[in-house]
């Protein structure tokens, strides 16, 4: 084997790298600076129910409980989730235009 086939060897191996590398970078992104990956999944989930406890969550492999309580208190925080009583959320009429691509949640403010 000569020197110019290891390099060809070497920079194949880089390109396959940074493309992977991209792909997680990609599946990564978010629709706001404040968001995060498992936001979406967790608002079509709510979308499919009626209201939801952050327990279901986890009892369908979206993320763990806690996780998804402070997800949704975000979510809520911004507007995209209501919290009609402690523990129980459901998707708001923001947060069904944002599902609908009606809504880019870079402009949300928090309410603090």
């Amino acid at each position: 084997m000569d020197e110019s086939t290891t390099n060809a060897s070497d920079e194949s191996a880089a390109e396959t790298e940074t493309e992977a590398e991209s792909e997680t970078e990609a599946e990564q992104e978010t629709d706001a600076e404040w968001m995060e990956p498992a936001d979406k999944p967790i608002l079509e989930f709510l979308q499919s129910e009626d209201a939801y406890q952050p327990a279901q969550l986890d009892e369908a492999g979206l993320c763990p409980g806690n996780f998804g309580a402070y997800r949704c208190r975000e979510l809520a925080k911004y507007g995209l989730l209501n919290n009609p009583m402690t523990g129980v959320y459901e998707v708001s009429e923001l947060g069904e235009q944002y599902l609908d691509g009606e809504l880019d949640p870079s402009e949300l403010e928090p309410d603090e």
